[in-house]
């Protein structure tokens, strides 16, 4: 049974094999039918041609009646496996009887003989298919009554074309477990990562404004933004240990700002219908509540659309690198937003006249568990197949670029 389990049981067949079970269905018949019209050329050759007749039959009955059986690994059973090859061996042993002279040169089965052997090989690897094929090779050198030539040409003919096909489907079978467990790694990566993202966009901006008001109050409400504080560290803890930060990441941290992600969610469904055109959404109305005294929002004159989801991520996106300036730069700093549609992509980059970041508090910020940015900003346009760049001069201020495929 473990080795029904391992070898295919229901549910266990690949796409990969599915092709060689089709094409091993179609062997079988080509060959079934073969090995009836060889038999019937050479029927006045037969010495017993009575023996040969009720045989082949029957290898005609079993040929057809079993193309469900290798159709797929989980109807091919071992049971299966050991009748098919006993009837490819009664056929070889049954050859002399009907060919009393030896004058025909092929057995009663024939090629189909390979048939069995290659059901052994596509269901359980190259070492069962070269078992099957040493029974076939031992079975035909008693039926020629030793090694001949043609016998020795015939048996290593299946032998290693029946390992090459085992081996071939062995490493199918773990390149597809492979590819599963990554694509698996990569769907919870993903989640956690919008977890993570959403919670920095809410809930650590929530305790975070709450420590700095309640630091500013004075009295209980320092103790609870004290509270609140140390509540956030954990929670950045828990975030960053849960999500591996992206190597090399880089852009200002938004620690915390007041504005939630809820408020950006807000922004988004202001836009209403209006902002959605032929299918897609416009950009420009989700990026146009960021305009402000201290905020230029540069836009084309005709929308640029992308689909609802791909530009509410873009909209948060945009909202995290303004809490970034906000926090960093100063309230007195200004910000920039221009909004490109390129032939292939859009683009939306973010300038601030801020000091710039300094060297090394990028690194500094994620290992403390500010992920903002590689959650915010780069984790969204990773996402959707996009790349953020940051180029920061020291002085100069910050620009988040943000690019986005169509």
């Amino acid at each position: 049974m473990a080795w029904w389990a391992r070898r295919g049981g229901p549910g266990a067949g690949t796409s990969v094999e599915q092709p060689l079970w089709r094409a091993l269905a179609g062997y079988r018949v080509l060959t079934a039918g073969y090995a009836a019209a060889v038999f019937a050329y050479h029927a006045d050759t037969y010495g017993r041609p009575a023996v040969g007749i009720p045989y082949l039959a029957l290898l005609a009955l079993w040929t057809l009646g079993t193309l469900r059986n290798v159709s797929c690994a989980a109807r091919c059973t071992p049971r299966f496996l050991a009748a098919d090859l006993a009837l490819a061996l009664a056929g070889i042993l049954l050859t002399p009887l009907a060919d009393t002279a030896g004058a025909v040169g092929p057995t009663l089965p024939s090629i189909w003989v390979a048939g069995p052997v290659l059901a052994f090989a596509i269901k359980g690897g190259w070492r069962w298919a070269a078992g099957a094929s040493l029974v076939i090779g031992a079975a035909n050198v008693v039926e020629r009554g030793g090694l001949s030539s043609d016998t020795v040409h015939n048996i290593l003919l299946v032998t290693v074309a029946s390992i090459g096909i085992g081996y071939v489907v062995e490493v199918a079978r773990v390149s597809e477990r492979t590819l599963a467990e990554a694509l698996r790694v990569e769907a919870a990566t993903r989640e956690r990562e919008r977890l993570a993202r959403d919670i920095h966009d809410s809930v650590l901006q929530v305790l975070a404004m709450v420590q700095r008001r309640g630091a500013a109050l004075g009295g209980e409400a320092a103790e609870l933004g004290r509270l609140a504080g140390e509540q956030e560290v954990a929670l950045r803890t828990l975030v960053s240990s849960g999500v591996g930060a992206e190597p090399g990441a880089g852009a200002t941290d938004s620690a915390g700002a007041d504005r939630t992600r809820a408020g950006a969610a807000g922004v988004a469904g202001g836009a209403g219908d209006g902002g959605a055109v032929g299918g897609g959404v416009d950009l420009r109305p989700l990026l146009a509540p960021h305009a402000g005294s201290r905020v230029t929002v540069a836009e084309p004159g005709a929308p640029v659309l992308l689909p609802a989801d791909a530009a509410r991520s873009v909209a948060d996106a945009v909202a995290a690198a303004l809490d970034n300036v906000r926090r960093h730069a100063g309230e007195g700093a200004h910000a920039w937003i221009l909004l490109e549609d390129e032939p292939g992509a859009v683009l939306v980059t973010v300038r601030d006249d801020g000091p710039g970041i300094p060297a090394g508090r990028l690194a500094a910020a994620e290992a403390e568990g500010r992920m903002g940015v590689s959650l915010s900003i780069r984790g969204r346009l990773r996402e959707l197949g996009g790349s953020a760049d940051v180029v920061s001069v020291p002085g100069q201020g910050t620009e988040v670029e943000l690019r986005v495929p169509k």
